[in-house]
């Protein structure tokens, strides 16, 4: 199933995070990285005080169900060591799953769509990178980016995934 992934990182080499996240993910046998938005500098969300984040958003392919997706993100956060100690505080990586095919999924642990993507350029922004569609939600991209007010909090970076 055609799925989305957001990862950000704001602790220690960012970058570093971001690309460990991607490789974990396509080692899995039921896990394909399909594509790869370019990586964003983004202002951190919440009130919490803290550096800049790295965001981006991956493509892939998946025969796992959300559950099981869900445990695996999980357990690659865990791998490279992140820790669950302030709502929205710092993180050396974050993995969320934005979308999954058509799916919409609301139990306690998991929401498919997530549930903030269309307030969050900082999704939002990597997504039109890689996203396969005109429309998400009735509106297109562009619109939701304009609609979350929080556009300029997003900067183009030099970095790469090389």
């Amino acid at each position: 199933m055609e799925t989305y992934l957001a990862l950000g990182s704001n602790m220690g080499d960012s970058r570093h995070y971001l690309k460990q996240a991607v490789e974990q993910l396509n080692q899995h046998s039921e896990i394909s990285v399909l594509s790869k938005s370019d990586i964003y500098e983004t202002d951190p969300y919440g009130d919490v005080p803290q550096d800049d984040y790295l965001n981006a958003v991956i493509k892939i392919e998946t025969t796992l169900s959300p559950h099981e997706l869900l445990k695996t993100v999980n357990d690659i956060e865990a791998s490279l060591d992140r820790e669950r100690l302030v709502r929205w505080g710092p993180r050396t990586i974050d993995i969320d799953i934005v979308l999954m095919g058509e799916l919409e999924i609301d139990t306690p642990d998991l929401i498919i769509p997530h549930k903030e993507i269309t307030k969050r350029s900082f999704v939002l922004i990597p997504l039109k990178d890689v996203y396969t569609k005109v429309m998400l939600k009735g509106k297109s991209l562009d619109e939701w980016i304009e609609l979350s007010g929080n556009a300029d909090e997003v900067r183009q970076t030099n970095e790469s995934w090389d």
